[in-house]
């Protein structure tokens, strides 16, 4: 992404997409998607692109033809950890039982997917991937455009099972060992999960590919997964940034409440710190895809795996989640929620209700979420720019080995502060720092956007040494690099390659540190060719601890901004153009009497299911908004602006605005529009709109109305003089 431009505001409108894209249009490049189970009904039409159909079960197909007469194209997802794979696991696929690929801890205890005895997540030995393909032919030969293998997941306290006994043998050359019989045993295993999983997902891809060429079809295969934040935080190895190295076409980005709720510490204060969480975990699934181009949607989910919270934190959760997904502003997909059934049949407690007053989704969050949804299909803008955020160009440097030292004898940080200890200090701050993937960095040109970047080898280790050849070369062209370690992580001594023949380095560190031609030991401010090198002797995990901690790593990158000449500045928010729309956040724990941004003009709030219009808009601290500018409407206009529907056939002749919309059934729509006089008479279906039912004010017209699963048509009329 090239540095984003301060245009001048007229350039800017000039520059945006002020239309609702087609729905044809988007549809092609596929923007948004959801998941589902379930055939079409009437309460799960949503206005997407894509229907992921869920499960390679015998229903899959009679499924996919309900999403298919509906006009969706059609995508399959299944689980490869887990899933209704009892014929594999009880020998009908093969003639051999496979419970012995049951993931198993330390206790002889099964690891099971939401504790059922029948679903174990599972160990996956060589023919596991062989007998998914079985399913993911089955796909295929029912229509299925493109394939999605989710979360292939390696419990960090698993590995006791027979399989990966064998698996061991077969890869070590050597007898199994406990995973928690020391650091090194543990690495090792990790690093064996990682590759099993690997392994498996490049067999179905392999097949995928190879079926397409055989029919003549084009065949693409992408990876649901958590973050890498989230699974390191959550004790799980998965082979994230490797996939893409064995046919993975991109990711879906499976970031939402559940993930980003998970409690972090920051300045001796645990707690959930939903917006910042996920700002950081969709920021690291982004890095994953930069250096090769494929393809990665964000999730939103508008409520969570967890039932017993109520709708209103589901609502505001979402809508921290959705507010950092939006403030990436490269990626332009998103899947819109999985498990619509789930959104819009469960029953919760409203706000502080008590068990017995569930109730089903309100239905101002019904509206507000097809409005939002709308407005996702519209975020491939290409004017973007920055109207409130502290220094860019910074990244935090990461990689996959932050899953391989999480468990047992021993573990980093429980709250994963090696991380949150240096990217938690800035976005604080409003510093749009990013997640760098180190397994990247050695792709041409991938450092080159960054002017500042932090680093530690506590909680993860560099993978191989021409990740150090990159980094060093990166500084000494001019790069700010800032290093938090104090080498007492016990994991620098497992057998790697920094400490095998004929390399003797205690630490990974240390290497680095001779790469980049200065003293192993060094600390503090260090000249490195046109850069510099600072290093802080100190724990970053042991830093969250401390109410000085960030403000210790704040300083630090500070400072080797200023030996760089980067400009450094900081802010209580972060607000984004991204063409007529302005994404923003407050941010608590910031910049103490910090003034709030203040937004003036014409704002339409997406996230307000009336959608009014406000003259003026302030970012609190906490505050989450996805607002619609109106600067860029000319009085002239007419045309549809933000709808709670789908819009589709959007057309004028003459003095009459016509479309044709549809949306969730039992829902209800506002659509406001553009128009340079009132209406003489609006009619939804072939009858008249009545007054109550509209209303007209400086140029915009706002329409309510029930809607509709099939389409139906909307037309506005104005008077003929008013016509332009």
């Amino acid at each position: 992404m090239k540095p984003l431009r301060a245009l001048p505001l007229a350039l800017f409108f000039a520059a945006a997409a002020c239309l609702l894209p087609q729905v044809a249009d988007r549809a092609s490049e596929e923007r948004l998607s959801f998941q589902t189970s379930g055939p079409w009904s009437p309460r799960t039409n949503l206005n997407a692109d894509v229907a992921m159909v869920y499960g390679i079960g015998p229903r899959m197909p009679a499924n996919i033809d309900t999403w298919r007469q509906r006009g969706y194209t059609i995508h399959v997802m299944t689980g490869v950890a887990w899933g209704q794979y009892q014929d594999y696991l009880n020998g009908q696929y093969d003639g051999a039982r496979h419970w012995d690929q049951a993931q198993t801890q330390s206790d002889g205890k099964p690891i099971l997917h939401g504790g059922n005895p029948e679903i174990p997540y599972i160990s996956p030995g060589e023919n596991y991937g062989k007998y998914l393909t079985l399913g993911v032919r089955r796909a295929l030969d029912a229509g299925a455009q493109a394939i999605h293998l989710e979360e292939p997941e390696f419990w960090a306290r698993g590995g006791w099972e027979e399989n990966f006994r064998r698996e061991w043998k077969a890869y070590y050359h050597e007898d199994w060992q406990p995973p928690d019989s020391s650091p090194d045993a543990q690495y090792r295993a990790s690093k064996l999960k990682y590759y099993l999983y690997r392994r498996a997902l490049a067999q179905v891809f392999d097949f995928a590919k190879s079926y397409g060429e055989e029919h003549k079809r084009t065949v693409r295969c992408y990876v649901p997964t958590h973050s890498l934040i989230n699974y390191a935080h959550w004790r799980i190895v998965s082979p994230e940034s490797s996939l893409l190295e064995v046919g993975a076409d991109g990711y879906i980005a499976q970031v939402w409440t559940g993930t980003a709720r998970t409690p972090n510490v920051y300045e001796g204060r645990s707690r959930e710190r939903t917006f910042e969480t996920a700002y950081l975990e969709y920021g690291a699934m982004q890095n994953l895809v930069r250096a090769s181009g494929r393809r990665v949607w964000y999730l939103n989910d508008p409520i969570e795996d967890n039932p017993n919270h109520d709708w209103e934190d589901y609502r505001t959760n979402w809508e921290s989640t959705l507010t950092a997904s939006l403030l990436q502003p490269e990626v332009w997909r998103y899947e819109i929620m999985p498990w619509p059934d789930r959104v819009f049949r469960s029953l919760h407690p409203l706000r502080g209700g008590a068990e017995a007053q569930r109730a089903g989704i309100p239905k101002p969050y019904e509206t507000e979420l097809q409005t939002v949804i709308t407005a996702l299909g519209d975020m491939k803008q290409a004017a973007v720019r920055w109207e409130s955020a502290g220094t860019a160009g910074i990244g935090v440097l990461v990689s996959d080995t932050m899953m391989f030292q999480r468990a047992a004898p021993d573990p980093s940080d429980t709250n994963l502060g090696s991380f949150y200890g240096l990217a938690m200090p800035l976005v604080k701050r409003g510093v749009p720092v990013e997640p760098v993937q180190i397994e990247s960095a050695t792709a041409a040109g991938f450092l080159d956007r960054y002017k500042l970047l932090l680093l530690t080898y506590e909680g993860q280790k560099p993978p191989a040494p021409a990740f150090h050849d990159a980094l060093a070369k990166w500084v000494r062209a001019g790069g700010a690099l800032v290093v938090v370690d104090d080498d007492r992580d016990p994991y620098n001594a497992v057998r790697e390659w920094w400490n095998t023949a004929p390399r003797a380095y205690a630490t990974p560190r240390q290497h680095l540190f001779e790469t980049l031609g200065i003293a192993r030991d060094a600390v503090g401010l260090r000249k490195a060719g046109r850069g510099v090198v600072l290093r802080l002797a100190a724990s970053p995990a042991a830093m969250t601890y401390r109410a000085g901690g960030a403000g210790e790593v704040r300083k630090a990158a500070r400072e080797a901004a200023a030996a760089v000449r980067l400009p450094w500045k900081e802010t209580a928010s972060l607000v984004l153009r991204r063409g007529p729309y302005v994404v923003a956040a407050g941010l608590e724990e910031s910049l103490p009497d910090a003034r709030p941004y203040v937004l003036r003009g014409r704002y339409v709030n997406l996230f307000d299911p009336a959608l009014n219009v406000q003259t003026e808009v302030t970012v609190a601290p906490g505050t989450r908004l996805f607002l619609l500018d109106l600067s860029g409407a000319r009085p002239q206009d007419f045309r549809v602006l933000a709808a709670a529907c789908r819009v589709r056939e959007e057309r004028v002749d003459g003095a009459t605005l016509r479309f044709r919309a549809d949306g969730i059934g039992d829902t209800g729509a506002v659509v406001r529009i553009a128009a340079p006089a009132a209406p003489a008479e609006v009619r939804i279906g072939g009858k008249p709109l009545g007054p109550a039912d509209y209303d007209y004010a400086q140029h915009t017209l706002r329409l309510r109305f029930a809607n509709s699963p099939e389409p139906v048509a909307v037309e506005v009329r104005l008077a003929a003089r008013s016509a332009k």
